[in-house]
């Protein structure tokens, strides 16, 4: 199998046209993270921008135990009858591997991607949390989507708080527009485009969170499997920062602080359900995101927000996990970031500083402690993967 790091799959699958071309620095965070799929793949061949990541993975594996492969881009036609495993599908990376040899006929068709488009959309994630809040009362969060602008516009009047807008095809943590007070003319023209373009936007009142959390599955033949947790921080705007390195087991004991788990499992358990019933031609990782909300005085307790996000392609908090269960020993824990650097240099010195602060230690295979860069880091790297890990349970933060 080919593995394919298309971190613009977001961005590629809301625009739909096979010749999207990506910001310019989405285009140099695929090239500085493209060796990442070694850490999540089943072995096989991870296709890379250049030489520079044979040479980092060659030192990798004086370390830790992977078992892939990498290729480089300009050689990828070799293998045109390899399945391919992208970060996500979408028409304009099926178009690229195309013009680089692979066979179109071991590709998704446009057909099949279209329904994957109309999975990706968020008004799954609206009908979903609807029917889990149904099924739940205690549960918390309120989603709408509007295929006119009159009925947006009446809800944004008539709902007390912020809210927040989604574009209906786009990542967690994108596509986002918050109206702190009343709509202003720019932000409704915002939703004029994205009415027209996709359909329909997602309106929803902002809620009181305390914490973020996903539970990540995979769909095979109509199935969902869960995977495990994924405990992770986003930015005030809602964007991804970084994972906690964490075993399910640790990451319960920690939620159970606020939620039930009793009522978390049985979420879970009605998730996959409604993931295999609603999704039943897709195969792969799927992620829900959640949420810890504050206390509720109805409730006088903490309330879970079941299903804010329904993510149908690869995840860093999937990346995570995997990378926690191959090459973390269990009683360590740490984080997982991806950080950007503006400046030339600027990744190369943090890194040579966090190698000398905290050094590796590495037993049987296993991570104990220390700092690992998961990507190339040079003097013109801008983007980086890293995980720190402590062997110390409990006194990570970040």
């Amino acid at each position: 199998m080919l593995y394919i790091f298309n971190p613009e799959h977001d961005l590629a699958i809301g625009d739909f046209k096979p010749n999207y071309t990506p910001p310019a620095s989405i285009m140099k965070m695929r090239a500085d993270l493209s060796v990442l799929p070694i850490w999540y793949s089943e072995g096989g061949k991870v296709v890379v921008e250049d030489d520079a990541n044979l040479r980092f993975l060659d030192n990798i594996k004086k370390l830790l135990p992977i078992n892939s492969e990498l290729v480089v881009v300009d050689d990828i036609a070799i293998y045109a009858d390899e399945k391919v495993v992208p970060w996500g599908w979408n028409p304009q990376i099926r178009k690229r591997l195309i013009s680089f040899g692979l066979k179109e006929e071991l590709l998704p068709t446009i057909s099949e991607l279209n329904e994957l488009r109309s999975y990706s959309n968020r008004v799954n994630a609206v009908e979903v949390l609807k029917e889990l809040i149904i099924e739940d009362a205690g549960l918390c969060g309120e989603s709408h989507y509007f295929t006119e602008l009159v009925d947006l516009l009446l809800f944004l009047k008539h709902t007390e708080g912020n809210k927040v807008l989604k574009m209906p095809v786009s990542g967690s943590g994108r596509g986002l527009v918050w109206v702190l007070g009343d709509i202003t003319d720019k932000q409704t023209d915002w939703c004029k485009r994205v009415m027209k373009k996709q359909g329909g936007v997602v309106a929803e009142p902002v809620i009181d969170k305390v914490l973020d959390f996903a539970l990540e599955f995979n769909l095979s033949s109509g199935r969902a499997e869960f995977i495990g947790y994924s405990l992770f921080k986003t930015t005030s705007s809602g964007a991804y920062s970084g994972n906690y390195i964490l075993s399910d087991m640790a990451i319960e004991k920690y939620l159970s602080a606020f939620i039930s788990i009793e009522k978390l499992h049985k979420v879970r358990d009605s998730l996959m359900n409604k993931l295999s019933g609603r999704f039943e031609n897709y195969n792969g990782p799927i992620g829900v995101d959640m949420m810890v909300c504050s206390v509720d005085s109805k409730f006088n307790a903490y309330r879970l927000h079941p299903c804010v996000e329904i993510n149908m392609r690869m995840n860093m908090g999937l990346v995570s996990h995997i990378f926690r269960s191959r090459y973390v020993a269990v009683e360590s824990e740490g984080y997982y970031l991806v950080e950007y650097f503006k400046d030339d240099g600027g990744a190369l010195a943090f890194h040579e500083k966090m190698q000398r602060e905290r050094p590796l230690k590495i037993i049987d295979g296993k991570i104990i402690s220390g700092y690992l860069a998961l990507t190339p880091v040079t003097s013109y790297t801008h983007y980086i993967a890293f995980a720190v890990v402590d062997e110390n349970p409990f006194v990570v933060s970040y």
